[in-house]
This record gives C-alpha cells, sequence and structure tokens, in this order.
C-alpha cells in the first residue's frame, strides 16, 4: 500500500507517519506546502525521512494559494461568521488538490492528514479529496489510532524516536501561512478569560504598539491588490510588506467562539494583519465604483462563500458560481484606498478610483449643488405609496 501524507512536522502529523507505516505496512510519502508558515522548514525533508517517508515533497505554493484560494475570497469578502477571515479553510483544498495530484503519480491508494475527529479539517480534507477524486481512500489517522491524548502522543514518539516541536509549555495547536495564524487549545479553552499574550504569533500587543498612527496606500487594479505605497508588487510580496507593518500596529486579531462543522461551538483566536488591511480596502473601493442594488446584493452573498469555504465545499459548484459573479464586477474595482493603523484598529482616510460613482455636485449641500430636490421630494411620494392606506 501507497500513502500521500499531508506532513506539517507537528507533533500529530510526526506521529502519523509511522503510525500510518506500522498500521497498514505502507509506504508513506510525505507532502508538506510551504505556504508562508512562520515555522522554518529547513530541516522538514530530513525529519520525514528520519520518521520513515519513502519520498518527500517539500513545494513551494504560496503564489497560487493567493492568487487561486485567497484572492477570490478576498474579492468575495468571506468572513465566517463575520469575524474569521479562514486562512487555514483556504489552504486545505490546496493541499488537498495537491496530494490528489501526487497521489496519482506516485500510484497511490490513499491519503491521510493530521486532523482529529472533532475538528473542521478532517471534513474539509475529506470532501475536497472526494470531490477531485472519490476512488481515493481518506484516511485519519488521530481518529484510528489507540492515542486518546496529546501525552499518549508524547510516549509514542519518545518510545519510537520520533522528533516533535511541541512541548508541554507550548500547548496550542497553531496553524499558520502567509494569510494568516490560528491557535488553539491550551489555556484558550477556557472562554472566560482572555488569551494569555504568548498565545499570539504574529501581532503585537496594541497597547504595546507605536504610539503614531502610520498610514499605508493599497492599490488595486482589477480588483487585485498591485501596489503599496506607490510601490508595485507582486501579490506575495505586497501580502508579505503588508503583513509586517499590520502586525507591527496589533492589527488583523480575533478572539471568536465560532460554530464548528461538526455542530458543536469552540475557541479560536486568530491573526490576519495583511488580510484584515486588504478586506478593509477592497470592501472600501467597491463601495466606491459599485452601484447599491448590486453592492446589497454582492455584500447578502459573503456570509453564503464563508460558509462554503470554513465547510469544505471549495470544489462545489455554488462556490464556482459564486466566484462568477463576484469576478464579474472585479474590473470596475481599480484605484487607491488609504488605511491609518493605530493599535489595533485601522480606518480609511482617503480613497479615489476612476470609476468612482460618487459625485460632489449631487452630494453637496453647499454651492454648487446640482441636485433636482424638487424631483427629489416628488421621489419621496411615489417610494412612501406602498406604505399608504386607503
Amino acid at each position: 500500500m501507497k500513502i500521500v501524507l499531508a506532513y506539517s512536522g507537528g507533533l500529530d502529523t510526526s506521529v502519523a507517519l509511522h503510525w500510518l507505516k506500522e498500521r497498514y505496512d505502507a509506504e508513506i510519502i510525505a507532502f508538506c506546502a510551504d505556504i508562508g508558515q512562520i515555522e522554518s522548514l529547513d530541516t522538514i525533508e530530513e525529519r520525514a525521512l528520519r520518521t520513515g517517508a519513502s519520498k518527500v515533497y517539500v513545494e513551494p505554493l504560496a503564489d497560487p494559494f493567493l492568487k487561486d484560494f485567497a484572492l477570490p475570497a478576498l474579492q468575495a469578502h468571506a468572513r465566517y461568521e463575520n469575524k474569521y477571515l479562514m486562512a487555514a479553510p483556504l489552504s486545505r483544498p490546496l493541499i488537498a488538490r495537491r496530494m490528489v495530484e501526487i497521489a496519482h503519480a506516485e500510484g497511490a491508494d490513499a491519503v491521510a492528514h493530521g486532523a482529529t475527529g472533532k475538528g473542521n479539517d478532517q471534513v474539509r480534507f475529506f470532501t475536497s479529496t472526494t470531490a477531485l477524486d472519490s476512488g481515493l481512500r481518506v484516511l485519519a489517522p488521530v481518529v484510528d489510532w489507540p492515542l486518546t491524548t496529546r501525552e499518549s502522543e508524547f510516549a509514542y514518539a519518545r518510545e519510537h524516536g520520533i522528533e516533535v516541536p511541541v512541548t508541554r509549555d507550548n500547548p496550542y495547536s497553531i496553524d499558520t501561512n502567509i494569510w494568516g495564524t490560528s491557535i488553539e487549545c491550551g489555556e484558550l479553552d477556557d472562554i472566560g478569560r482572555p488569551p494569555p499574550a504568548r498565545a499570539w504569533q504574529l501581532t503585537a500587543d496594541p497597547g504595546s504598539a507605536p504610539d503614531r498612527p502610520e498610514r499605508v496606500t493599497i492599490g488595486f487594479e482589477a480588483g487585485t491588490p498591485v501596489a503599496l505605497d506607490g510601490e508595485r508588487l507582486t501579490l506575495t510580496e505586497l501580502v508579505r510588506r503588508l503583513n509586517s507593518v499590520a502586525a507591527r500596529h496589533g492589527v488583523g486579531r480575533v478572539d471568536i467562539v465560532e460554530s464548528r462543522i461538526v455542530g458543536f461551538k469552540s475557541r479560536g483566536i486568530y491573526e490576519a494583519p495583511a488580510a484584515t488591511a486588504l478586506m478593509a480596502a477592497h470592501e472600501e473601493l467597491e463601495a466606491l465604483v459599485l452601484d447599491r442594488e448590486t453592492l446589497h446584493h454582492k455584500q447578502s452573498l459573503a456570509p453564503r462563500y464563508a460558509e462554503l469555504v470554513y465547510y469544505g465545499y471549495w470544489f462545489s459548484d455554488l462556490r464556482r458560481a459564486l466566484d462568477g459573479f463576484v469576478s464579474s464586477l472585479q474590473a470596475a474595482v481599480t484605484g487607491d484606498i488609504t488605511l491609518e493603523l493605530y493599535k489595533g484598529s485601522l480606518t480609511v482616510v482617503a480613497r479615489q478610483s476612476p470609476n468612482s460613482r460618487y459625485s460632489g455636485p449631487l452630494a453637496t449641500y453647499e454651492a454648487g449643488d446640482t441636485f433636482d430636490h424638487r424631483a427629489g421630494a416628488a421621489f419621496a411620494y411615489v417610494w412612501s405609496l406602498p406604505l399608504a392606506r386607503p
């Protein structure tokens, strides 16, 4: 048997690699997607081979991750439960897609992941793999093995000489990529307490952030961020640079009790400095260039798009159809938005677009007002007729 394992080098996937090899007498091919994690991947291939992998793929995928997954979600303004920008959920279909491709190339019988049975990711990996190749088995060793606690996983790792980076002094489950970071478990399970300072991975404490605000101008062309403070950058370069600037000011923190796919609520904290700034800027630019009815309809679809991402339905017909609608509107989304970053907050302070629908002479109440006030009064009469009682 041959299995492709989504391998991060953390506790679960390190133990899973060895356990799968023993349990199925299988050849394990480890796959690690480099999508801008804060963790170093310099030794991950060596560690996977030492743990028992027959082959290791470590691939730089930050560019396609941003272009094919994060950017469509940005343009759709997808926030799960109006807060979470979903860096981890957006990465799962990319990882699943590449695992399926590797499985086909290597003649593998199954793919595997390190997600738990009560987590969201086990659903996302299963749905994505099924959509791409329903003939592949999807193995979830963390669900199947008898290691019911993290202590038992540590014991297994010690027994088999498996090197793992997680310690009891760092109890968090952390997932990072270029679009953001998610942190769960440990003290965070106590929803009556604020997150410990050590739990945050990317962002400065807003209270300790610089005492002077900083302004950044984000340039968009057809809905895609292309420039920062007038300098043209690739999407990946722009996100990296904006992450650094926004994180320095404590921007992008979220603490949420969310509704998991499997039915119960859990507490997680998330950091998405660049994504938060880009979302605010893109929303502001769309508000400037889209007509009222189109804008309001698009806003109504954003929660549904976010649900599809969160639920693991990236490869669904509905998500593709919503992408068609969203992308059809992006040609007009060109211009510059200036944000002010200050101690965890961001504020739009300037906006401009060649496609702006804003008219100063129509909007002003000062000299130069071109609005026909008598027509407005007549409009109010007609508009109110559905509410009039005979």
